[in-house]
């Protein structure tokens, strides 16, 4: 393309329009961690996981009535708690509240759950399930932002962009931090920041893929010739990097560049893999995609598109559950039952019981759950007492997250919480252990992996974290 050959008009419009994939850059990552293709970061260790599947139960999921089951809960239904009570978020504290479910021993490790979550519990002996971890915050949008970042506010690296900045990327034609939702599924408070690359290169930054639309990813359907867009990329790239060269803030500019030249390859590799048609009867009705549970059918669309998305080398993708509008919650936190307990938490159960449990077992059956750590939790837990008559309030001393796959033990429990399941009592865990374990897994010591900001070496897990050396296979 000349510059001679065009108005300035049709410049104007040809390097904007013409590049769909330009459009599209402010949304996506590239390779990771300022490397070309093929290039990975050295990694401080061998890694037993490749990939990471963030399954984020926004909202809050009782642990008390999931993976921390306590008998004492019905032996004492009804009655006043035996220990002072920290102020809750609606304080509108109730006696203690025993499980509408019933609680069984799973697997050949016999691991304890209830059976609100039939299906995961049938792969209790590939879960290690963590019963003590805390949260500082009990606030949904402070509780997210720690819970993905460690600090409880904007302008910190989600965990996902750490992963993709500290492991590189295996596709360049695909971000390397992922973020699906569909159309019944918001965004939890907090919003996009979630999902920031905050300080890091913007390369690293979530991308959004809905899944529910037509086009995952918007304006990815090229507007001309492959032939011209790349004429276009060339010249744009070429007067940026020219550009970089005359500012302090070159970095950016470069992320920017490699975030557009992504975005291209996007336009070919997106709409192959969001076509599940060549994907097995059998295999979609494993993951429920066809599901007459419209929101069990999208969440099981998202486990299945998170399967072909590490299967493709993405490194980090995060799933967003639906509203089911039944017994409380809302769209952005729909674990989130203050009343109606039982209705609402076996609707969200219905949603991601059996797409979860697919996501589990289809990755063993094709040899990667090995490679892939499967993360699962939300925010904080809910309270052993009830909130007004049949809700839980929100409780971040002592609740439960879970480990699969990625070199991590199967069949175990690590920590406890008290009988009444209020704190966490044992091997108290937190935040940063959850992320320290993570990145150990990828192949990362999680304290030398750090970004000098505003003067200090930041990192994910702040100044704290211990991994938890007793998960390891």
């Amino acid at each position: 393309m000349s510059i001679n050959q065009h108005s300035r008009r049709e410049f104007l419009k040809l390097t904007s329009r013409g590049i769909s994939a330009y459009a599209l850059s402010s949304m996506v990552n590239a390779a990771g961690a300022a490397t070309s293709p093929g290039a990975l970061p050295q990694l401080h260790h061998k890694p037993r996981a490749k990939s990471v599947i963030f399954l984020y139960m926004s909202g809050g999921v009782s642990h008390v009535d999931t993976f921390d089951p306590k008998p004492l809960l019905k032996e004492r239904h009804g009655q006043p708690m035996p220990v002072p009570l920290e102020r809750t978020q609606f304080d509108n504290n109730g006696n203690i509240m025993g499980s509408p479910w019933e609680i069984g021993k799973y697997g050949k490790s016999g691991l304890e759950m209830t059976n609100m979550l039939p299906k995961i519990a049938e792969q209790a002996d590939n879960l290690a399930i963590i019963r003590s971890m805390t949260a500082k915050f009990s606030e949904h949008a402070q509780g997210n932002f720690f819970m993905h970042s460690g600090f409880p506010f904007l302008g910190y690296p989600s965990a996902g962009a750490w992963v993709s900045y500290g492991c590189g990327s295996m596709n360049p034609n695909l971000p390397g931090f992922i973020v699906l939702r569909s159309s019944k599924a918001a965004i939890p408070h907090g919003g996009v920041s979630l999902f920031g690359n905050a300080f890091l290169p913007a390369t690293h930054q979530g991308s959004i893929f809905n899944i529910s639309d037509r086009q995952a990813v918007p304006d990815i359907t090229p507007a001309m010739l492959e032939a011209e867009q790349r004429r276009s990329l060339d010249l744009i790239g070429k007067l940026d990097r020219g550009f970089a060269d005359r500012v302090a803030a070159k970095d950016a500019v470069m992320a920017s560049v490699k975030n557009a030249e992504t975005a291209f390859l996007m336009q070919a590799a997106v709409p192959q893999l969001t076509d599940i048609s060549s994907e097995s009867d059998a295999t979609k009705q494993l993951y429920g995609v066809d599901s007459s549970n419209r929101t069990q059918a999208e969440y099981g669309r998202q486990c299945l598109m998170a399967r072909r998305l590490v299967e493709r080398g993405v490194r980090f993708v995060e799933l967003s559950c639906c509203n089911q509008g039944i017994g409380g919650g809302n769209a952005a936190n729909p674990w989130d039952q203050h009343g109606e307990l039982q209705k609402g938490h076996g609707a969200m159960a219905a949603q991601i019981d059996q797409p979860i449990a697919a996501l589990i077992a289809d990755l063993k059956e094709r040899g990667m759950l090995d490679e892939t750590l499967i993360v699962f939790t939300g925010e904080f837990g809910r309270t052993p007492f009830s909130q007004g008559s049949n809700g839980r309030d929100h409780n971040p001393y002592g609740f439960s997250a879970w480990l699969a796959g990625g070199g991590i033990k199967g069949g175990v429990a690590y920590g406890a919480t008290d009988d009444l399941g209020y704190r966490a009592v044992l091997d108290v865990s937190t935040v940063y252990d959850l992320w320290a374990t993570v990145l150990h897994q990828l192949g990362i010591d999680h304290e030398r992996l750090t970004f000098r900001w505003s003067g200090r070496d930041l990192r994910l897990t702040d100044v704290h974290g211990n991994v938890w050396k007793s998960l390891i296979a």
